[in-house]
């Protein structure tokens, strides 16, 4: 018994290979994508150590400022460098604007041919300081003229850039040009005395706005000394300021 062949129904085509042709345009578009999966993870752990080298900058503004002096933005610069855009265990050297050498990079940090996505630090990553004296809000007028006169030009603003190497064997995106850019803003304060006694000179020398009794200190050393002993009162003191001391066993060999 013949099998019998049944004619196509009206309006029917054959199709011969369209699911061979779905699977390759398929895989022309998913393959590049599931290659740049890890250059995704990469590009973000380099963000998150551009967010860490500028908060660096901005602890080391704030530790070194005002009478301790500035560090310039070439150390800056060479610290953040090497301390979070180098290999992990890459050794931490002094000196300003020193050139990290190929084998101290980040392995990690590759593209898909292995060229470093950071190939010279010293070009790619740049940092910018601005100190400035803020614009003092009126919540804080403490600190001016008219109270402590703390300096005013204390506001640090840091930036980190890092430049990225294009992917030269991806088209486009050997054309992206990436840029990573993180910024802070800190305020340093500038209240920094040497002993307790410098501290009630301050207070006792502020402005109006923090001591506001000043005036009433030559009352107080007249008729306040006189008048409260006479009904067994202890004397007036108005300008004495009394600072609270660290006790000694805090302070081992401070006290002796």
């Amino acid at each position: 018994m013949r099998p019998i062949a049944l004619p196509p129904r009206p309006g029917t085509t054959t199709q011969d290979g369209q699911s061979t042709v779905e699977f390759l345009v398929l895989a022309l578009v998913l393959v590049p994508l599931f290659a740049l999966v890890p250059m995704l993870g990469k590009y973000l752990d380099i963000a998150h150590a551009t967010e860490l080298a500028a908060r660096y900058l901005a602890f080391e503004s704030t530790i070194a400022h005002g009478a301790a002096g500035f560090k310039s933005e070439a150390r800056l610069a060479a610290e953040v460098r090497t301390r979070f855009f180098g290999a992990s265990d890459a050794p931490i050297e002094s000196g300003e604007g020193r050139r990290a050498p190929t084998a101290a990079l980040n392995p990690l940090w590759t593209d898909p041919d292995g060229t470093p996505l950071l190939d010279d630090p010293d070009t790619t990553v740049s940092i910018a300081v601005r100190r400035a004296g803020p614009l003092i809000p009126e919540g804080a007028l403490l600190a001016g003229a008219h109270g402590l006169d703390l300096p005013m030009r204390n506001e640090h603003a840091l930036q980190i850039n890092v430049r990225l190497h294009d992917l030269e064997a991806l088209p486009p995106f050997d054309r992206l040009g990436l840029e990573i850019s993180r910024h802070q803003l800190i305020l340093a304060d500038g209240w920094a005395t040497a002993s307790p006694a410098a501290v009630a000179a301050g207070i006792s020398s502020a402005g109006p706005l923090v001591y506001p009794i000043r005036p009433l200190k030559m009352l107080g050393e007249t008729v306040g000394t006189l008048l409260p002993p006479l009904v067994l009162d202890p004397a007036l003191a108005v300008d004495r300021v009394d600072p609270e001391l660290v006790p000694c066993d805090r302070l081992p060999g401070a006290c002796r």
